[in-house]
């Protein structure tokens, strides 16, 4: 591969060309929170929300947005998915309640999972939104951020813990 860029030889977008590049584990993990009041976080916590399990339906609808990742970004590559993984964490604040959310993707292939990782983050923060907007609709989704990312060309990247909120 010559170089890695975006654009072919006309100055246009195109998709990067990964033929030459070789199959290693890749993994990837991305966070995002919501900031939600103290009468949401009970109903979700409880299980009340009128639209459902509120986590369940985030938790599948991360997966498949980890799945989806090529059809939403144009210059993503299509990617065979070995797993996703979405983890929910709570903290209390004064104020408030934080959902901390945590979605790992994991392949063999050519290229990474950031994006796929992202993703499934972002799309569950607003999988939790929608179904508690007519609770409030002052919910607060992010910061969204890549945690870590493993293998590639590239190596081994770590957010420093300073940099999380």
């Amino acid at each position: 591969m010559a170089s890695f860029t975006h654009f072919n030889e006309q100055g246009h977008a195109k998709m990067v060309d990964i033929t030459e590049k070789a199959d290693t584990v890749r993994i990837a993990t991305a966070r995002t929170s919501v900031i939600v009041n103290k009468e949401i976080y009970e109903k979700i916590k409880n299980r009340t929300v009128q639209k459902g399990d509120v986590l369940a339906v985030a938790q599948v609808a991360g997966i498949m947005a980890a799945k989806k990742t090529a059809d939403l970004i144009p210059m993503c590559h299509p990617l065979m998915l070995k797993g996703v993984d979405i983890q929910f964490d709570w903290e209390i604040k004064e104020s408030h309640y934080q959902l901390m959310i945590t979605a790992t993707v994991k392949t063999k292939g050519s290229t990474g999972v950031e994006m796929e990782a992202l993703t499934a983050a972002s799309v569950c923060a607003l999988t939790v939104y929608d179904m508690c907007k007519a609770l409030d609709k002052g919910i607060v989704i992010g910061p969204t951020y890549l945690v870590e990312k493993i293998g590639g060309k590239s190596g081994h990247y770590r957010r420093e813990a300073k940099e999380e909120k």
